[in-house]
């Protein structure tokens, strides 16, 4: 199973990596946030799904897990979104990241591909995904 600390090697070592930050954040209205969260629970990779999901980090394996003691076995990481639940309001969830591995290029998967199948469980697409209202910064406090 990949860490956030393995995860991050990868990114930093593999050429293959393809990162992009999403701009502005993707935000799941309430309604739809749910069912993506029903849908990628039973889609787990302990249920013989292919993604794995935390609340800060959501993976999309190439297949399920299948080693001893719910290790990953054979599955490979596709890719990834880092997500933040509870933003900008307490039942919302904010897509900020995603990332495609080597191998998730060498599938055919792309960014957009990865974000659509999981906001497609909440009938949206990346194209289609509220945003985050991008606010000015604020003014530099002055005596």
């Amino acid at each position: 199973m990949v860490d956030e600390r393995e995860l991050l090697m990868m990114e930093a070592y593999d050429e293959g990596v393809v990162t992009e930050v999403i701009r502005p954040a993707a935000v799941l209205p309430e309604s739809s946030a749910r069912a993506v969260l029903v849908e990628l629970a039973m889609r787990d990779v302990l249920a013989r799904g292919h993604w794995q999901t935390t609340p800060t980090l959501w993976r999309r394996y190439d297949r399920p897990f299948d080693g001893p003691d719910g290790t990953s076995g054979t599955a490979e990481l596709l890719g990834t979104m880092q997500v933040a639940y509870g933003t900008p309001t307490r039942y919302e969830i904010t897509i900020y990241r995603a990332t495609i591995t080597r191998l998730g290029q060498e599938h055919g998967w792309s960014v957009v591909a990865l974000c659509d199948e999981a906001l497609g469980y909440g009938g949206l697409d990346l194209m289609s995904c509220p945003r985050a209202d991008l606010a000015p910064p604020p003014k530099p406090f002055r005596f």
